[in-house]
């Protein structure tokens, strides 16, 4: 059996299971917490501000495990200020404004969207980030909504909450120990949307995640486009740990990412049941580390020389008992060396790959045998044991030699709770930081609680528009196909669709005008903004009275964005005006038959051509089709006929 085929993968005998969380920003007008104007800025910053982050006592007395981890890093923080999108709040300087109502709104809307309890009241609280993507050390948060639901095949989705929160920095790079982020998305307000781990497979997993992103969307209350939503992917099997997929872009990537994650771990039990045939546990575990700068001193093929040229030195660390282990593939071509260095490359920020030897890779690093022999036998290494070399700044070069005694300690237990971010190939994952606790999370003393009226959530529920399961069922119990139902249920002019149906009285002509034919016309370069609302209404009247047929539609549009005319004269323009007693005559044009192709149907096809030159719009394309079928019919019945 190919264990990473997902097509032989028992799944339920794994024990998978997959929660999801999306964020979403809101349409709103302003920041979550102050009153800067939402929206993304390019061009020179206006200044630079320079922080570190240090960890904080949660309201119980401890440390978070991630924010302990971010303090290894020693990063310096670089934020890139820009007047008209931040003020003295973003920087920590000035406690919040009143939260932006506008937000709380359509946080109670999206809430009841997803058939939500909604809260008496909220209360602000304050989640920790020392990642440096928020500057005051953690984002304000606040529930909505809880206990919702959501139809899926023949079962129900558990909402477990929506909280609204703000967005962190955008970063612009990550290099060493120096961070820059980008202010302008920073307090940007954000819906998030919490599933329960009900999603049985990865097929699941991405479906959900697509009827997730429908339901915000359907709203027309959140932003669009890129970098407007990212998903949370939270992933377990039996005997494993949940881990967090983090920032997840693209729906379509889910199924693999959670496929692969559900394989490491189990490849990561299989390494631990390893151990445990060893009898290496957490109580015998043991290693030693010493300083090899001196050994690889005469090596310059050596491809981690350059940290010696620099000032720094080489590292050594021999884990005992993992002999053979570092190869050991979690993914189908990253092996447990792998996640070493993910956490070399994170905590102690030994960025440049590759970051550290093993015997499977040194003599390909330019390291000799007989030196890595003399290495081994300085930290009376055996064949038992796995012997690991890392470089660098000699302060960075002790963290990494620690996290990876850390990393190979976990081991021994299993599947480490982290949470991981997705790589370039879009299928597997690697290191980005610890999963958060609950420590991390405490109450906010600067906002007062929000208390929710009945009134108000009265109002919320008269405003929100049908559930996306009941617009999908209509539209494809209406005969649509489902590319074209997928494309329309999420589509921002969904309510200028239903009209133009109702006055053509033609679901299929206003379905494929609205979700396609808009889309090709601005992938081509036209200006489809002179495609107004309205104009697409009066093309709509325009079509009922059969002023054109569908076939003139596209060229009537051309016009429109060409030259920004009024649908009247868009249609003067292209459709050639024919009575009906005239329509009947219009073969007489074609009267000269003689060079028409001898294939039957080629003959329709250039037949077709010639005419629709001419009348394209003005007659229906069927009828036209008919009377060409007919003439070269008597055509072929007068040639075949025999002369006297």
């Amino acid at each position: 059996m190919n264990l990473w085929d997902t097509n032989e993968i028992d799944y339920a005998g794994l024990g998978f299971r997959c929660g999801i969380e999306i964020h979403q920003q809101l349409d709103t007008h302003q920041k979550l917490f102050c009153h800067c104007p939402v929206g993304l800025v390019e061009g020179p910053a206006n200044a630079r501000l320079f922080r570190h982050m240090r960890p904080t006592l949660s309201e119980m007395g401890e440390y978070d495990g991630t924010a302990l981890m971010e303090k290894k890093t020693r990063k310096e923080i670089i934020y890139e200020i820009l007047n008209d999108r931040v003020c003295t709040y973003e920087m920590d300087d000035t406690p919040p404004f009143l939260i932006n109502q506008q937000a709380v709104d359509i946080g109670i809307k999206l809430a009841l969207l997803f058939q939500c309890k909604i809260v008496d009241e909220a209360h602000i609280s304050r989640k920790q980030y020392l990642d440096g993507s928020i500057p005051t050390g953690f984002q304000r948060t606040t529930v909505l909504g809880t206990d919702g639901w959501m139809p899926y095949k023949d079962r129900r989705i558990t909402i477990r909450q929506i909280n609204v929160e703000e967005d962190a920095c955008r970063e612009v790079s990550d290099v060493g120990h120096r961070i820059v982020f980008r202010t302008d998305r920073l307090s940007t307000p954000l819906v998030e949307v919490i599933t329960a781990p009900d999603m049985r497979n990865p097929i699941e997993a991405g479906e959900v995640t697509k009827l997730l992103a429908e339901t915000n969307r359907i709203s027309g209350l959140v932003r669009r486009g890129i970098g407007a939503a990212r998903q949370d992917v939270n992933v377990s099997i039996t005997g494993g740990d949940r881990v967090e997929i983090k920032g997840v872009e693209r729906i379509g990537l889910i199924p693999g990412l959670t496929h692969f994650e559900a394989l490491r771990q189990k490849s990561l039990l299989e390494l631990r049941d390893e151990l445990c045939n060893r009898d290496i546990s957490l109580d015998n575990f043991a290693y030693n580390i010493s300083d090899a700068t001196r050994h690889l001193l005469k090596t310059p093929e050596f491809v981690g020389h350059w940290a010696v040229d620099q000032g720094g030195v080489i590292g050594a660390i021999c884990i005992r008992g993992f002999g053979g282990l570092i190869g050991w593939y979690v993914f189908p071509e990253r092996t447990f060396a792998d996640e070493l260095g993910g956490r070399v490359r994170v905590i102690a920020c030994l960025d440049k790959t590759p970051n550290l030897a093993h015997r499977l890779n040194r003599a390909a690093l330019g390291i000799p045998e007989r030196e890595w022999e003399s290495i081994g036998k300085g930290l009376n290494a055996n064949t038992n044991d796995a012997l690991i070399v890392t470089w660098g700044p000699q302060r960075d070069v002790v963290t990494a030699l620690e996290e990876i005694a850390a990393r190979c300690r976990e081991a021994i237990s299993g599947v480490p709770q982290e949470t991981r971010q997705v790589l370039s190939n879009g299928r597997y994952t690697d290191f980005e930081r610890i999963l958060p606790g609950p420590d991390r999370m405490y109450p906010d003393t600067d906002h007062p609680p929000i208390p929710i009226e009945m009134k108000r959530v009265s109002n919320a529920r008269a405003s929100i528009p049908e559930f996306p399961w009941e617009r999908r069922r209509k539209l494809s119990e209406a005969g649509l196909s489902q590319q074209l139902v997928s494309q329309l249920i999420v589509h921002p002019r969904f309510e200028i669709f239903q009209k133009m149906v109702e006055i053509s009285g033609d679901i299929r002509w206003a379905a494929r005008l609205v979700a396609e034919t808009i889309k090709h016309l601005q992938r081509r370069g036209f200006e489809t903004a002179n495609l107004t609302d309205k104009r697409l209404l009066d093309l709509a009247e325009s079509y009922r009275e059969k002023e054109f047929y569908r076939e003139g539609t596209l060229d009537i549009l051309k016009v429109i964005c060409k030259r920004n005319r009024k649908v009247s004269e868009a249609i003067d323009e292209i459709i050639f005006k024919i009575t009906d007693e005239e329509a009947e005559l219009i073969f007489e044009d074609l009267s000269d038959t003689a060079n028409l192709p001898a294939d039957p149907f080629k003959q329709k096809r250039y037949l077709m051509g010639q005419v629709m030159r001419k009348y394209r719009g003005a007659i229906p394309g069927k009828r036209l089709w008919d009377k060409v079928s007919a003439m070269t019919s008597r055509k072929d019945k007068a040639t075949s006929e025999p002369r006297e």
